[in-house]
């Protein structure tokens, strides 16, 4: 009678474990269902990546030298977007038609010192600029509220000198003489803000604008913000009419700032364009924190010349931490 009761027990188990058991797929075997197969294993590898480039994790290449020593031409280097916030898609693939997107809550805010990947803003006196969706990269040296000032090229943060990246680089001349600072007081046409008597190498004290705070505006420094203040609307709306300064044709004596900035430089400061020239960027166009290089090679050896490209590879820069 007990083994009559264990055994209908056990077949009743067995039957709830076949009841739960996945379901196995029918291995192809025709051409027509091996080709089906391999689409919608493609399809949803597609998926996978398509996820893990948007909101986690992606590979930017290094075009220019903005960065030296830092990172060099070549450097493939990864980029965690979850950490700053990711975004979903700001634009359809392969076109500059913008869409609606939102963004996940993000784990910190960027910090001085940081290596941060954002879309670039565009020139000084740009709404917009001539592409976009390019990402920079470059090292974030003043937050929301910081007081930023460059003395002979060396920087200062709200009065103290900032730390200097390990792999810092100026330009050397022909006989290895470095460029000596452009003297205050001799203004440089390209400067940001505009009109102000500032260089590349003396430059500020400049107030990086945070959320909510508030600007006296007048005919006097309005073209210093005006780019800004535009893009904040997304359409021109600064104007001065009778020496007066209006925003959408409003009268105006001040300006609220809707959004938080940050001020980059490059680590090569005498070969960067960076916020010195072209301003400041705005927290929605951050896009992630650059923290390893994956891999680097001599981006100027074509892939036809494959052997030879191999070759080129910087073995000692393969798996390279960022900081």
């Amino acid at each position: 009678m007990d083994e009559k009761k264990t055994s209908a027990q056990s077949e009743k188990s067995t039957k709830r474990f076949i009841f739960w058991k996945k379901k196995e797929r029918k291995k192809p075997e025709t051409l027509q269902e091996k080709v089906v197969e391999f689409f919608r294993q493609l399809f949803f590898a597609a998926i996978a990546a398509f996820f893990i480039i948007t909101f986690i994790i992606q590979n930017t290449r290094i075009p220019t030298g903005s960065m030296e020593d830092t990172i060099l031409v070549g450097d493939f280097v990864l980029v965690n977007k979850f950490i700053y916030g990711s975004s979903s898609p700001k634009y359809i693939p392969f076109t500059e038609i913008e869409l609606p997107f939102f963004r996940l809550p993000a784990f910190k805010e960027p910090q001085a010192t940081d290596i941060v990947v954002f879309e670039y803003p565009g020139d000084r006196d740009q709404l917009l600029p001539n592409e976009l969706g390019v990402n920079y990269v470059k090292r974030c040296i003043g937050t929301p509220g910081d007081t930023i000032e460059i003395i002979n090229k060396v920087v200062f943060v709200n009065g103290k000198e900032f730390w200097k990246p390990p792999f810092i680089k100026y330009y050397k001349g022909r006989w290895g003489d470095y460029l000596k600072p452009v003297p205050k007081g001799v203004a440089e046409p390209r400067i940001f803000p505009k009109g102000m008597p500032w260089n590349e190498d003396n430059y500020g004290p400049l107030v990086i604008p945070r959320k909510g705070q508030t600007i006296p505006l007048n005919k006097y420094n309005f073209e210093q913000w005006r780019t800004i203040i535009d893009r904040e609307y997304n359409e021109k709306v600064v104007a001065i009419k009778n020496g007066v300064v209006t925003i959408k044709d409003v009268p105006v004596s001040s300006y609220t700032f809707k959004k938080d900035y940050y001020f980059m430089m490059g680590d090569n400061r005498d070969d960067s364009l960076d916020s010195r020239f072209w301003g400041l960027v705005p927290r929605d166009l951050v896009v992630g924190q650059a923290f390893i290089t994956l891999f680097s090679w001599d981006r100027d050896i074509p892939f036809s010349q494959l052997f030879k490209l191999l070759g080129s590879i910087r073995l000692d820069r393969i798996l390279l931490l960022l900081h």
